[in-house]
């Protein structure tokens, strides 16, 4: 399958159009775009932390501006609004709300006020994420994730947010991707805050779930009418469909990366064999009675974000970078296959989006299925008329807009989808190396530049058609 689409393969496809109903958005997270970390009572966050921690981020790039959003913020909204999106799906600073998870700070809360009446006014739909990653750096010093009054501290957090915000945001996320705030976080250590202990990513992913579903049912009961959760799934195929051993580590790695934090939302309780999988580690004492039905409070929406699929491997592998994040299967290797690459190095494989919203709709009927996250990294260059001509973005989007278009054919109840990102940022540990927005930051300048891609992209939303030959 390529990433390339040529006028000729294009036109094999035929246009495609999604109904009037179907949400286009940009999407962004906070600590990437918004800099400002030590302004109007911001105090750091794991990221801040992390990033200066040397060789932990390339380029030992850090957050400190990262594209300047929090001064930009009226422009930047203006561009998303040229780019024809109508939605906008961002992240609030948690330690820029209630810095070192104390009191509300009215500085940090007006930027957030400003910004969503600034989208409104715009005609851009806000869907808001309270937690993306940014965990005030004073409460991973009392324990983080691992501890239950982290849990206790988001809920106070999520109601800040809320009484200032709920007049106003039709759509809440409690958490982004809690498989990469727990294992890449507290697990591998390749994120913030850096930890490498199989048992404290098992407590942190239990607890960021009940913060979730707390969460939820508190906000719900303050009026929120439209409340989900984001997480990152993946497919998981054996590496060798043949070797039971492979079959049985893509059955680990499904358990561990989709239905840990699927199934107790959907049915109060985790995989009976992710339990057995994971005895060793003795993390279920952070599970206390009424737990996962609280984790279970109903939601109105799944955001789904989806970059690639994952072929598994039993048998450890030559390439230290494919060795898996997972708790207790350290060891198990995750081999490349023979797919085009981003710049990122991931795999690109549309049919695993198709597959991945089509099993969710099977499994979990009548919840309603966004894609919240979709993009692409590639090595832009920017021409000498300082245009980025990015067809291999271009044709990523393509082809995994398509992807959707075939779930919903085949009955997956999907409504919208986010193209990440709006513009290029910090890349987490990436740092600003790799680029994934549709618009172009000249760091330096912070000069924007839609790409290629945006200009179709922005095509798109306005006609909910993807172009293509004859048909």
């Amino acid at each position: 399958m390529t990433t390339t689409l040529t006028a000729s393969a294009q036109a094999a496809r035929g246009p495609v159009r999604f109904p009037s109903d179907f949400r286009w958005g940009l999407a962004t997270a906070s600590y990437q775009i918004e800099g400002a970390v030590a302004e109007d009572g911001r105090t750091p966050s794991i990221w801040d932390t992390f990033s200066r921690v040397p060789g932990a981020v390339a380029g030992g790039d850090t957050g400190d501006v990262a594209c300047d959003h929090y001064h930009r913020m009226a422009d930047d909204v203006a561009l998303m609004a040229g780019l024809g999106a109508g939605w906008y799906r961002f992240s609030v600073a948690w330690p820029r709300v209630r810095p070192d998870g104390g009191a509300p700070n009215p500085a940090g809360i007006g930027f957030y006020d400003r910004l969503v009446d600034e989208l409104l006014a715009h005609e851009i739909a806000p869907w808001l994420t309270l937690y993306h990653w940014d965990l005030p750096q004073v409460l991973e010093d009392a324990g983080g994730w691992t501890v239950r009054d982290t849990v206790d501290r988001f809920v106070e957090y999520a109601v800040t947010v809320h009484e200032a915000l709920g007049d106003r945001v039709p759509v809440w996320t409690t958490l982004n991707e809690p498989w990469c705030s727990a294992f890449l976080g507290y697990t591998s250590g390749r994120h913030a805050p850096g930890r490498r202990d199989g048992a404290a990513g098992m407590r942190a992913a239990h607890h960021l779930m009940l913060a979730h579903g707390l969460a939820t049912t508190e906000l719900r009961g303050r009026g929120a009418e439209t409340l989900g959760v984001t997480l990152n799934l993946t497919v998981a195929d054996p590496a060798d469909p043949e070797d039971p051993a492979d079959v049985d580590a893509a059955r680990r790695v499904d358990a561990l990366h989709n239905r840990m934090f699927l199934e107790p939302i959907r049915s109060g309780a985790y995989p009976a064999d992710l339990l057995t999988d994971t005895e060793h580690l003795g993390w279920t004492d952070v599970v206390r009675e009424g737990d996962l039905t609280a984790i279970s409070a109903p939601i109105d929406v799944l955001g789904v974000n989806y970059y690639h699929g994952d072929a598994v491997s039993a048998e450890p592998g030559p390439d230290p970078d494919g060795r898996s994040p997972f708790p207790g299967l350290e060891q198990m290797w995750m081999p490349k296959r023979d797919l085009p690459l981003t710049a990122m190095g991931w795999e690109v494989q549309p049919e695993g989006l198709t597959r991945l919203l089509v099993r969710l709709h099977d499994e979990h009927p009548g919840l309603p299925l966004v894609v919240t996250e979709n993009g692409a990294a590639y090595d832009d260059v920017v021409g000498p008329d300082g245009e980025v001509d990015d067809t291999e973005r271009l044709a990523y989007f393509d082809s995994h807009l398509r992807a959707v278009h075939a779930a919903r054919e085949a009955g997956a109840d999907v409504r919208g989808y986010f193209a990440w990102s709006m513009m290029d940022n910090f890349e987490w540990a990436e740092g600003y190396a790799k680029r994934f927005g549709l618009v172009h930051v000249d760091y330096p300048t912070q000069r924007r530049t839609p790409k290629a891609s945006a200009r179709w992209y922005a095509e798109v939303c306005r006609t909910g058609r993807l172009p293509g030959g004859e048909g």
